[in-house]
């Protein structure tokens, strides 16, 4: 079986228990910003997640690891559209170099955004062009690495007056947490499932 076709199966599954559905601990928000990222997977025999590292001048998350995507723009048809879209303005990623596998579940964050990842598989080693204005840096850590719970780290810290946890991984002087993590830790419990 293909990653792709692998994803995709996972991906049809009904989400398991104990997912992650936000940062925000005081229940939904009926006026989230809609988003959506796209974690996308290199098909090599050992699969890779590609990050970007925010741009230190960038008004929020500065210096953040993420998955490259953004806010839904009025013309989107959908939150594939959207992390192609965010993904060929932030890397160039050729839409159509990725093979779409389906959406993981959706995550609230803290900042108000309800964020839907897209997951494609994308070939391995394409060349990449990073906006200098959002993008420092982009890297790759390995799938196997990403969906090993011995590599998420539970913390927690003091925000607004309420203590509020998080996870962590850590991988090669990269720390990958917030929002991002909790995707990651969501997608591993999808994939674990199978």
């Amino acid at each position: 079986m293909t990653l792709v076709a692998r994803l995709t199966a996972a991906l049809a599954l009904a989400a398991p228990e104990g997912l992650r559905e936000g940062d925000l601990a005081e229940g939904s928000s009926d006026d989230a910003r809609e988003a959506a990222v796209l974690v996308a997977v290199t098909d090599r025999p050992e699969p890779g997640v590609l990050f970007t590292v925010r741009h230190e001048d960038l008004r929020t998350h500065a210096g953040q690891v993420s998955f490259p995507g953004g806010q839904v723009d009025p013309d989107d048809r959908d939150p594939a559209h959207t992390a192609l879209r965010e993904a060929w303005e932030e890397i160039s990623l050729d839409p159509a170099q990725v093979k779409l596998c389906g959406t993981a579940d959706r995550y609230r964050t803290i900042s108000n955004y309800c964020i839907t990842p897209v997951i494609g598989v994308i070939p391995p080693d394409l060349d990449f062009t990073l906006d200098p204005g959002e993008v420092s840096e982009l890297f790759e850590v390995p799938l196997a690495f990403l969906l090993d719970t011995d590599n998420h780290r539970h913390d927690s810290v003091e925000f607004k007056g309420r203590i509020r946890g998080f996870t962590e991984m850590r991988w090669q002087g990269y720390r990958i947490w917030g929002a991002t993590a909790a995707m990651i830790v969501n997608l591993s419990r999808r994939l674990q499932c199978r």
